[in-house]
């Protein structure tokens, strides 16, 4: 089976070789038996039609990624008026021809094609259908592309959300309570089979309405907590409304996640703060942690889940959030603020 690349690769040639057909075949004189390369109106034709294909992948290759989509439009609007000048006055340069006015004296009959309106207009209107189809085609390419980013990122991160580290130490938990008789064990299964569903049916949905997301976040620290003792400083809390919002699933939680990870130690005094604040724009996550003498086993996939979470703030909320950590030798702190508008 032919690959991506190799297809690609195969329909920009046949696409380029049908593009250059074009004067060849529409050449008044293809079927008159003569040699097209040895007339002057054709090379001019042809030669257009070849730096027009030049240009396209000159503008889908380095203007409109480099300049355009970096936002330095001013930039790429001169490199577009440069190339068009070339593109209309390179071929009559190279291959000036005359053209055969009727119903002119016979002594100004030919004219060079380069003061001949029709012949600018066509370039033009050939030229502008070239930055239109190489624009669509890169617009096209950067979607596709960020709809797989989001896609690998997103099953990258449920991999290391789902994964035996928190399993095992919650079923520890529950396993515990349940030899105790504590009446926290059935509330414990039913949060842990909350937290699962969740994981398993509302995170492939692109957004969530929040007040499920902080609900879901809700559950997994009640979880967390049963394995806490005095030791620890917790708290958590939540300001704001929740209604009437929306977000992307599993968003907040690598943040939290973490924190009970590398923050819990039973041999030392350790803390965790987790704060939640909504306004009409805005929902701010704050997490501090101690940075304990811990062995996390799961600590690849720790780090595996924050990288992916921070491309996905990139892909879905471009320029709308702000992410700061600030680490010290006993202190880590996430703040993260996402306009949810």
């Amino acid at each position: 089976m032919m690959s991506s690349k190799n297809r690609d690769i195969l329909i920009h040639l046949l696409g380029s070789i049908a593009f250059l057909s074009i004067p060849i075949f529409s050449s008044p004189d293809f079927n008159t038996g003569k040699n097209l390369w040895t007339i002057t109106p054709f090379l001019n034709n042809f030669c257009l039609q070849f730096l027009l294909l030049v240009f396209f992948y000159i503008n889908h290759y380095v203007l409109l990624p480099f300049f355009y989509f970096k936002e330095k439009k001013v930039v790429y609007s001169i490199f577009i008026l440069l190339f068009l000048i070339i593109i209309l006055k390179v071929p009559d340069y190279f291959f000036p021809f005359e053209i055969h006015k009727p119903n002119m004296p016979s002594m100004n009959r030919m004219e060079p094609p380069k003061f001949d309106f029709h012949f600018i207009r066509e370039g033009f209107i050939k030229f502008v259908l070239v930055i239109v189809i190489s624009f669509l085609i890169k617009l096209n390419k950067r979607y596709d592309d960020l709809k797989d980013q989001k896609q690998v990122a997103e099953i990258s991160y449920l991999k290391a959300q789902i994964n035996p580290h928190f399993l095992f130490n919650t079923l520890n938990s529950l396993y515990a309570l349940t030899i105790q008789k504590s009446d926290l064990a059935p509330i414990a299964v039913l949060k842990l089979s909350g937290i699962m569903r969740y994981v398993v049916t509302e995170s492939s949905q692109e957004f969530v309405t929040l007040e499920k997301e902080i609900n879901y976040i809700s559950d997994y620290i009640q979880l967390q907590k049963i394995r806490l003792d005095e030791s620890v400083n917790f708290k958590y809390e939540i300001k704001g409304q929740l209604l009437n919002k929306s977000i992307a699933p599993l968003i907040l939680i690598p943040f939290i996640e973490n924190a009970f990870k590398y923050g819990i130690n039973p041999d030392e005094d350790s803390f965790i703060h987790i704060s939640i604040e909504t306004d009409e724009k805005y929902i701010t996550l704050d997490v501090e942690n101690s940075i304990v003498n811990s062995i996390v086993d799961e600590a690849s996939k720790t780090e595996e889940g924050l990288r992916n979470t921070q491309k996905r703030l990139e892909i879905i909320y471009p320029n709308k959030h702000e992410l700061t950590i600030n680490e010290t030798e006993k202190k880590y702190e996430v703040t993260l603020k996402i306009d949810l508008t």
